[in-house]
């Protein structure tokens, strides 16, 4: 930045805006934003894959329990015979 001048009026009417430092600066700050919102949404996606994953178990333990319970049945009913 330029050295402030000791006329009168506002500061803003002597100094030297860069305006390409300013755009950089925006830029970073927008693309900083998207990148949280972006972590932000692939730990909710994480979260509700964890969750399915722990649905699919469950019914995969159901299923195991109900043919082993149907395995032990057929057994119980042969040995009566």
């Amino acid at each position: 930045m330029t050295t402030p001048r000791k006329e009168p009026g506002s500061r803003f009417l002597y100094d030297s805006f860069d305006v390409a430092s300013a755009r950089i600066e925006a830029n970073e700050r927008v693309m900083a934003e998207r990148w949280s919102a972006l972590d932000f949404r692939l730990a909710q996606i994480d979260a509700a894959l964890e969750r399915l994953e722990k649905r699919i178990w469950v019914g995969v333990y159901g299923v195991a329990a109900f043919l082993l319970a149907q395995g032990a049945e057929a057994i119980m009913q042969a040995a009566a015979r």
